[in-house]
């Protein structure tokens, strides 16, 4: 902790903490009586706000089994241009800031997977090309699969 905070946190005030010194703003907030993870939890909700006022788009609903288009950003000397990355999730992790999902597909015979930080600056933008009607939480066992045994069925109860 940086040496303003320290003084905070030593004083009988209400328990105000600068929160934002992960950015290098001073920005003073109060938190009664929370514990930690709650106060995590508040500074993670604030950081998804602010991203998704800055990308000026919404997160749609991702479910695994989802057929998903991702443009990623790809920076090549010094131009910028968004790839698209079409698969199948296959398995979403973590929550929050830290939410990540696993999208797997078939490039010339050989099975590709990538995993995605949904958060992040590099994803542009992320696209449910169509819904998938699974039972599982984790779609590992597509891994051993070939072919036309790979395909999921299609789910019509969900909008894209």
């Amino acid at each position: 902790m940086r040496d303003g905070a320290e003084q905070m946190l030593k004083k009988n005030e209400p328990r105000k903490l600068i929160v934002n010194l992960v950015l290098g703003k001073k920005i003073q907030r109060t938190y009664r009586k929370m514990k930690g993870q709650e106060i995590i939890r508040a500074i993670e909700k604030e950081e998804i706000e602010r991203i998704a006022a800055e990308s000026n788009q919404e997160l749609p609903k991702i479910y695994v089994g989802d057929t998903v288009r991702v443009g990623v950003r790809i920076r090549e000397g010094g131009k910028e241009r968004v790839q698209p990355y079409e698969g199948t999730v296959i398995a979403m992790r973590n929550g929050g800031i830290n939410e990540t999902i696993t999208v797997r597909r078939i490039f010339q015979g050989i099975g590709v997977e990538r995993v995605f930080l949904l958060h992040s600056p590099r994803i542009a933008n992320i696209k449910v090309v169509r819904r998938g009607k699974v039972r599982r939480a984790k779609l590992y066992y597509l891994r051993d699969r070939v072919g036309k045994a790979t395909r999921v069925k299609q789910r019509f109860d969900r909008s894209l």
